[in-house]
């Protein structure tokens, strides 16, 4: 573990931080060249600088929230860790969004285009995770098990690495959107497909973290996690095209002339 990778004075310049800015510097690349692969404008990724405020602030600010009477608001806000999953994707989605329909983008296609950025930053930020200490798992005696004595919070007690078997799954399913996308699969269930996939992991991983259970045996991230793989699948559900309105008048090939006899060959 590597929290602190410089300090100047009472500066300081995390291992997270500088995996954060990795994350961004990675997703805006595959985002752009996701958006020539769709003929949209690049100039749309200008959207997305927003929405990467937008889930940083989400992130931190839902993270505070959380964990508001354990410790102060502002040190937990200013902390070197402690970002929220689901305040992050909510916080960006929202900026995202209102920054896309400002320049008249369509929504559907470029946040199919966002989807591998979305899950490759993800992957990176929790590398990150994983160096500050932070997001770790339940006490473990397997193998692979990892000791945090400065992490947040500290334990000397081997615990399941949660941060880097997430990052194992988001790489696996980033993969698959890649390949899904270059297979010419539809944006609306490219989309669908990573709402439902990335709110399944979070909500396996839960089970091995320590995070309080709010609604029975269920965390706070297990309800967001639960509410964005319906969501996912609703997406995947396929629309019917509404019916013609009564009195419209039928399509040519739909209905025959006065005249006209049905010719022989058709019922063969």
């Amino acid at each position: 573990m590597y929290p602190v990778v410089i300090r100047f004075g009472a500066f300081e310049i995390t291992s997270f931080g500088v995996m954060i800015g990795v994350a961004f510097a990675v997703g805006l690349w595959l985002f752009r060249r996701e958006l020539r692969r769709s003929g949209l404008p690049v100039a749309t990724a200008d959207a997305a600088l927003w929405g990467m405020v937008g889930g940083l602030l989400g992130a931190k600010l839902a993270w505070a929230l959380e964990f508001w009477r354990q410790a102060p608001f502002s040190s937990l806000f200013f902390a070197r860790g402690g970002f929220s999953w689901y305040g992050g994707l909510f916080g960006g989605l929202a900026i995202g969004i209102l920054a896309l329909r400002r320049c008249r983008a369509p929504l559907l296609r470029v946040l199919a285009a966002a989807t591998p950025a979305f899950a490759i930053g993800h992957l990176l930020g929790r590398i990150g995770c994983f160096l500050v200490g932070d997001d770790y798992g339940r006490p473990s005696n397997l193998p692979w098990a990892v000791a945090f004595p400065n992490g947040l919070p500290p334990t000397t007690v081997p615990v399941h690495p949660a941060q880097l078997y997430e990052a194992v799954a988001l790489a696996g399913l980033g993969w698959a959107l890649l390949h899904w996308r270059a297979s010419g699969v539809a944006d609306r269930v490219v989309l669908g497909r990573y709402l439902a996939a990335a709110g399944l992991i979070r909500f396996a991983i839960e089970f091995i973290r320590v995070n309080e259970p709010v609604a029975g045996p269920l965390t706070l991230a297990q309800l967001f996690a639960g509410a964005l793989m319906i969501g996912g699948v609703a997406l995947l559900i396929p629309t019917r095209p509404s019916p013609a309105p009564r009195g419209a008048p039928l399509p040519a090939s739909a209905s025959l002339g006065p005249h006209t006899e049905p010719s022989r060959r058709s019922f063969l």
